[in-house]
């Protein structure tokens, strides 16, 4: 008999997590090819554990960390607070067991709790694993980004 898949537990990242969070991060950050310095990870697992303006927010499978998302709210010039989910990582292993979903799920029902009356993200244009998932969760504006270099 085979048993369903464990459920996927979604809480605040915490003192705990360290470790676990910044493998995972600098597979994030390998993933899209965005090499940062090695104090940068001290700095952002700071920004997102302290209760400031970035959250974190882990999902683990067991005693695993197996994902995390940061979100942000901020003003909108049309639509009062929004939400934007700032990255979002699931261990490449445990991709299909509703991890991204999950971490999705809790971080729009953080943004219903603060009021936000839109939550978005973005991803690369080839990253079509994930887009499969988007494209079921929520739906795609047509919207692409530039970045200005300063």
């Amino acid at each position: 008999m085979t048993l369903p898949p464990a459920p996927v537990a979604i809480a605040p990242l915490g003192p705990g997590d360290r470790n676990e969070w910044e493998a995972l991060a600098r597979g994030y950050k390998h993933f899209y090819n965005d090499p940062i310095p090695d104090e940068d990870y001290a700095r952002t697992w700071a920004l997102v554990t302290t209760g400031g303006p970035v959250h974190g927010l882990g999902a683990r499978l067991g005693d695993s960390l197996v994902g995390f998302a940061h979100y942000l709210f901020h003003a909108h010039s049309w639509a009062g607070t929004v939400c934007y989910l700032q990255d979002l990582y699931t261990r490449p292993e445990m991709r299909g067991r509703g991890v991204a979903r999950s971490l999705i799920g809790a971080v729009a029902d953080a943004a219903r709790e603060a009021g936000a009356s839109r939550y978005y993200w973005l991803t690369m244009e080839d990253n079509g694993p994930a887009r499969v998932l988007y494209d079921k969760v929520a739906r795609f504006k047509g919207f692409i980004r530039y970045d200005y270099p300063l």
